[in-house]
């Protein structure tokens, strides 16, 4: 039995002289090998874009689809203070009861807000009040910038 092991064995492809042959060395150079993650070299067609479609314009989503602009942060911003800001509310303009809200949270700071504070009120409206003018002013600029109207 100690005979056995004593026999060198060899694996086919781990030590056999036929993988360091030239031959196949220079084969396995010029092989390519196929992965599913890696691209092919052929560009893959998008069926939805057509050339020249719409007078060049894009018939599908751009990259940059949200295009930020600070003016339309700026203006929908001071858009937004100043109706808030009007005392429309028993003398008590919107801002005012929002921050108002805000300074009687923070006297008693470590303790979060009651569900029954009128903080949630002022705060869920103001702030909707806001995303609605900045989702106009952003509709309204681009659609300036892009000739729409």
């Amino acid at each position: 039995m100690a005979a056995t092991f004593a026999t060198a064995s060899t694996v086919v492809g781990l030590g056999t002289s036929s993988l360091s042959s030239p031959s196949r060395l220079s084969a396995a150079k010029t092989t390519r090998l196929t992965s599913g993650f890696v691209r092919s070299s052929v560009g893959v067609r998008n069926p939805l874009r057509q050339a020249g479609a719409s007078g060049g314009k894009f018939t599908c989503f751009e990259r940059d689809w949200l295009r930020t602009d600070l003016n339309v942060i700026g203006f929908g911003l001071i858009g937004w203070l100043a109706p808030s800001s009007i005392p429309a509310i028993d003398g008590k303009s919107l801002t005012g009861l929002f921050f108002e809200s805000i300074g009687t949270e923070l006297a008693h700071f470590p303790t979060p807000p009651a569900l029954t504070s009128q903080f949630w009120l002022w705060l869920i409206t103001w702030h909707f009040g806001l995303f609605v003018v900045l989702t106009f002013g952003q509709i309204g600029f681009k659609g300036r910038t892009d000739e729409y109207f």
